[in-house]
């Protein structure tokens, strides 16, 4: 997803964090400005619904013109690559065996 925040923003005239807090403030959402700051200057991770609605009334536009889908990009070979677990550089992806402890005593008794 792509975050517009600041061109949607930009089209109101308004151009730095402080006047957004401001809009914000005429529908009754107050946020930090920590957290407006880091909305304004990076996609946030999560939204709430209601925040998003209130955004969109404070910038006059809808929810899709502050987010917009963008297709995944892969590059070549990637989908096709696939993790291993650590320690399976030389396997041959046959079944893991367990091996036995080969310091130390075995214990016959749990511990106390």
């Amino acid at each position: 997803m792509k975050w517009n925040l600041r061109m949607v923003a930009a089209q109101q005239d308004l151009w730095r964090p402080t006047e957004l807090l401001e809009a914000f403030k005429t529908v009754g959402f107050t946020p930090s400005l920590s957290k407006v700051a880091a909305m304004w200057s990076g996609t946030p991770v999560t939204v709430r619904l209601d925040d998003l609605d209130k955004i969109c009334s404070v910038l006059n536009c809808t929810v899709g013109d502050l987010l917009q889908a963008e297709p995944l990009e892969a590059t070549a070979g990637e989908s096709e690559v696939l993790q291993k677990a650590v320690g399976a550089e030389g396997s041959d992806g046959g079944p893991v065996r367990p091996t036995p402890r080969r310091q130390g005593s075995r214990r016959t008794l749990p511990p106390n």
